[in-house]
């Protein structure tokens, strides 16, 4: 396609009417928009809720687990009788 022809072509295209808009287009784009929203609302809420269970599971095991105290050495045998 040459350049002469593309240019007829987008000449024609704009010398036409619009096309019509349905007219609950907005009302079909606000109700999904809402929709988006509330749900990206939940996800948010459901992510935060998991990260606090998560930290507060991490927290209970630590304090119970005790990870950084040394074990008690088992490798030498117990003195007695001197």
């Amino acid at each position: 396609m040459s350049r002469i022809s593309r240019e007829a072509t987008v000449r024609r295209m704009l010398e036409q009417s619009p096309p019509s808009v349905p007219p609950d287009l907005h009302v079909e784009a606000v109700r999904r928009g809402t929709r988006i929203l509330r749900r990206r609302t939940l996800a948010r809420r459901a992510l935060w809720l998991l990260l606090l269970a998560m930290t507060v599971a991490f927290v209970v095991w630590a304090v119970t687990a005790r990870p950084w105290v040394e074990p008690p050495s088992e490798t030498t045998p117990p003195l007695t009788g001197w």
